[in-house]
């Protein structure tokens, strides 16, 4: 039979609740879903058990009341009709959409045996447990790696969202911290690079729109098109997609140049300040005018800027790394804050994450004592290489035949989608879901679970683009039939005999608070009372001013690419990924990109569209009638002279696939640059393929991810 849509119903009860306000009462709780925010919020809940809205915490000094639309109304997501209420087992072919009810226990059981059977015949590297952020909460997200540790199955590196740009500032810094984001406010210039913050981190903006209130600071936005953030700016810099760090060695050039380089600061805190102004000899604006787009006098009067404002501080986003170059584009962009000693000041430096600050202990929740270190690690982007069978991606070994899903939706966010696919409709692949929503993936899946949303189970969570460890106690009940992740793992692990080993058997409370104790911090009662707990670092620690993070406390203008430790870094077992050795020794532009060419003639990035968050909310009726289409925006010059205007329907392609879609005919994007805001499903594009048809799996260097921004296709009128 197939799934019956639930209507809203009352069946959720209030928990940490305070005194009641016009017959409601405030819940306290942390946005799942995006990690640099991860904003605090008051959430309302009814007298009959309900949610109602959710505030950003006007408390909590980050946050300050601010949260974005979308989370604003998540109700309509809590509550919608299509959300998932019961197990469920295929009936038909893979994809048909023909289903059957089945009892959880019936469900898990069947998980379990198709596990075992996939191990009997191929080893314990046949099951991949497939994960990663559709909830950031360290409990529901993390869990899944016990289990994965415990029985041996094939591991999951993780290279979708950070690599390139943690593993670009760790090159400089040696650690992940900077300056307190709340900064900002007291800048004199907030350089906002390589983010749409307007639409990704509405926090960012709260901040620098204060400073401008407040002191008169100026906004520079650098993008690869006009979009939200740009309107805000007073100095708006479009460059053309993959071209950043020249934009930053050029504004090294000008203020080694013209007297603007913080030398006294360099000779004491960087690592080779002599041999970086000679290597930054010839990359001067009109060196850097060429290769991005940008004017001279574009270049000149923002080197002058931020050379000569003191109190600059540059908050650089994950946009402009998410290019086969983003490490170096990352590591240029870190090194002129360190040429100027913009790090000397309050409401200066430069800042992308906090994630080392927390220092939350996790191995007993993941089960790092388990660790085998001959399991094969697989890489998170190269699923759809992994399941047709590519023997690198697949390092040499068996093939992957089951899987479990929990909190990402590859089939759709996954770059290579017709291989991705493909892989998800091999006979012989046993594949799980847990999910809210019957997503792409769970369409192709053998047993779909429901699953809890982020009010309904208890969780901690960390804020990488702020300073906060932040509570998400339970709110409300679930569903009747919707389980947590933990659930799933607990229920898995006691069928597939290994929860007698550590960490099995607790609850999620009981997690919580051993990271906390271990870890050093208060207890969970005592983050029930406060709500949050700020980890911001003192001052000269979060600006450096004892030292970075390496040995010798030097920031790295010459930084070991291949050496040096970083979070994103791969098991010794992969080594480097991707072209290392073309990584240049001082910050530069390296043509490691998909550059336009005669049969490719255009530069496509997938940038994220204001009311979704990857593939969460494009469920939802507001969002989606928001953004209101797929469409591809194209300069009305470009469009002119392939014949075709505003609304017709277009062909995109390359080596990988194509796809037609609507074009958006704007200035918004100059001319030889492409960009489809997203995350739309697949089945939303005219011809059920989605963007993600076009998009590559290829490693970036040095470790890896993957360069969702960063493609060459072609452009032509579609025929009617």
């Amino acid at each position: 039979m197939g799934l019956l849509s639930v209507p809203a119903m009352a069946y959720n009860r209030p928990m940490n609740i305070e005194s009641p306000i016009r017959n409601r009462s405030v819940g306290h709780t942390a946005c799942p879903h995006d990690c640099p925010s991860t904003c605090a919020l008051d959430v309302e809940l009814t007298d009959d058990g309900r949610i109602g809205r959710m505030r950003g915490a006007t408390e909590n000094s980050y946050t300050a009341g601010v949260i974005c639309a979308k989370v604003a109304r998540y109700t309509e997501r809590l509550y919608h009709p299509d959300r998932l209420m019961k197990p469920v087992r295929r009936a038909g072919a893979k994809g048909a959409g023909q289903w059957q009810d089945v009892t959880w226990e019936a469900a898990l059981d069947e998980i379990a045996d198709a596990f075992v059977k996939a191990e009997q015949h191929h080893g314990s590297e046949a099951v991949w447990p497939y994960f990663y952020a559709g909830t950031m909460g360290l409990v529901q997200r993390d869990s899944i790696e016990r289990l994965r540790h415990a029985k041996k199955y094939s591991g999951f590196f993780g290279t979708i969202c950070t690599n390139m740009a943690w593993t670009g500032y760790v090159m400089g810094t040696g650690t992940l911290r900077g300056p307190d984001p709340r900064e900002m406010a007291v800048s004199d210039c907030v350089v906002i690079w390589g983010t749409n913050a307007v639409a990704t981190q509405v926090n960012v903006m709260t901040h620098a729109i204060k400073a401008r209130k407040d002191r008169g600071a100026k906004l520079v936005v650098i993008d690869i098109y006009d979009n939200p953030t740009m309107k805000q700016a007073d100095m708006a810099l479009i460059l053309k997609p993959g071209t950043d760090a020249a934009l930053a060695c050029a504004a090294m050039h000008v203020a080694f140049r013209d007297g603007y380089a913080d030398r006294e600061y360099m000779a004491k805190f960087a690592d080779d300040p002599a041999g970086l102004e000679a290597h930054l000899k010839d990359k001067t604006p009109e060196w850097a005018s060429a290769i991005t787009g940008l004017s001279v006098e574009e270049i000149e009067a923002f080197a002058r800027h931020v050379g000569q404002t003191k109190k600059s501080y540059f908050r650089l986003g994950y946009g402009f790394t998410r290019s086969r170059n983003g490490a170096v584009s990352m590591h240029a962009a870190l090194s002129l804050a360190t040429v100027l000693g913009s790090w000397q000041y309050e409401g200066g430096g430069a800042f992308h994450s906090n994630s080392d600050i927390f220092q939350l202990n996790k191995a007993q929740l993941m089960g790092t004592a388990m660790v085998a270190p001959d399991i094969r690690m697989l890489d998170q982007s190269q699923i759809g290489r992994v399941l047709t069978g590519d023997g690198e991606a697949l390092r040499h070994r068996g093939p992957v035949t089951a899987m479990l899903i929990q909190n990402t939706n590859p089939v759709n966010v996954a770059p290579e989608q017709r291989l991705v696919k493909q892989g998800f409709l091999r006979d012989d692949l046993f594949v799980a879901v847990h999910e809210q929503f019957m997503t792409e993936t769970a369409e192709l899946a053998d047993i779909v679970l429901p699953a809890t949303m982020f009010v309904e189970h208890d969780d901690i969570y960390r804020g990488g683009g702020q300073s906060h460890i932040l509570l998400g106690a339970k709110l409300v009940d679930a569903p009747p039939l919707v389980r947590t992740n933990l659930f799933v793992i607990e229920e898995l692990a006691k069928r597939l005999g290994v929860a007698d080993r550590p960490g099995f058997g607790k609850t999620e409370r009981q997690h919580i608070e051993h990271m906390l104790y271990i870890s050093g911090k208060p207890d969970f009662d005592t983050l029930i009372e406060d709500k949050w707990l700020d980890c911001q670092p003192a001052f000269d620690d979060a600006h450096y001013l004892n030292g970075f993070g390496h040995p010798d406390g030097k920031f790295r203008f010459k930084p070991d690419w291949e050496n040096t430790p970083a979070p994103n870094k791969p098991p010794a077992k992969l080594g480097s990924l991707g072209p290392v050795k073309s990584l240049p020794v001082y910050p530069d532009q390296v043509d490691l990109i998909e550059t336009a060419d005669a049969e490719h003639p255009f530069r496509l990035a997938t940038s994220p569209a204001r009311n979704f968050l990857n593939s969460t909310f494009a469920e939802t009726k507001t969002s989606r009638d928001k953004e209101g289409r797929p469409e591809v925006m194209v300069n009305p010059a470009d469009a002119a002279a392939l014949g075709f205007v505003n609304g017709d329907v277009v062909c995109l392609g390359n080596v990988r696939g194509e796809l037609r879609i609507h074009a958006k005919i704007t200035e918004a994007v100059k001319s030889g640059v492409l960009v489809a805001e997203g995350l739309w499903p697949n089945k939303s594009h005219l011809d059920g393929e989605g963007i993600n048809v076009l998009t590559g799996a290829d490693p970036a260097a040095p470790h890896g991810g993957a360069a969702f921004h960063d493609n060459k296709v072609w452009l032509r009128k579609a025929e009617t």
